[in-house]
């Protein structure tokens, strides 16, 4: 068993399943998102089931935004753009499954694979009438994860450069009466996520140099 911590930057992102009723209705013409850069923080605890293959918990905090863009066709035949910017602070609990290469010198590859429960702490139940329009998101979502990386050994822990790619499960569209929930029968959100990790061989050997930069100052 050992830990370790990552820092890193994603992007969050919407994959958006028009209503079957969207090209009959007369005000949304388009529904996009746009992509913006986050960043995200977690505590690494790793432990190694055979010398090959390990489980990982990685608790942690996403912070991120999206935003959504609506062209609405107005009753004077006009067309004009409603932005919606929706933030998010996830917090995240995934688990994941790592199968590592042999090690080849101070370099190992590897592959990752799981799932990730979210709960967005910015979610909010209700919208201030001064902030419409906006859609609702749900606050808890299941997500499945895969991703690579390649570790890199130093002499007291070693760091990782990985990238995952991970996938809601679950509608985060919270339906209501506006035109803007109306036009989308699904929506799930979807993340980039590249990390920095630094981890030691074991918890001993982690704290160690720690201990041994304190002796040297």
């Amino acid at each position: 068993m050992h830990f370790g911590m990552a820092l890193g930057i994603n992007t969050m992102d919407f994959t958006i399943h028009n209503s079957p009723d969207f090209f009959s209705l007369d005000s949304i013409y388009s529904v996009e998102n746009r992509r913006n850069v986050g960043f995200n923080i977690n505590i690494v605890m790793n432990y190694n089931i055979i010398p090959k293959f390990s489980i990982r918990c990685l608790p942690g905090l996403n912070f991120g935004q999206r935003n959504m863009e609506y062209e609405v066709f107005s009753n004077d035949s006009v067309f004009t753009k409603v932005d919606m910017m929706l933030e998010s602070t996830f917090l995240d609990v995934p688990v994941l499954f790592k199968y590592k290469s042999d090690r080849l010198n101070n370099f190992r590859g590897y592959i990752i694979g799981g799932g990730a429960f979210r709960y967005d702490l910015a979610a909010r139940n209700f919208v201030k009438p001064e902030e419409q329009p906006k859609i609702r998101l749900r606050k808890a979502d299941w997500y499945y994860t895969v991703g690579f990386g390649t570790d890199f050994f130093l002499e007291y822990f070693k760091f990782a450069l990985e990238i995952k790619y991970t996938v809601g499960i679950r509608n985060v569209l919270i339906p209501d009466a506006s035109q803007y929930t109306s036009a989308i029968e699904r929506m799930n959100s979807k993340m980039m996520i590249i990390s920095l990790l630094f981890e030691g061989s074991d918890a001993s050997n982690f704290f160690s140099f720690f201990d041994r930069s304190k002796r040297r100052k």
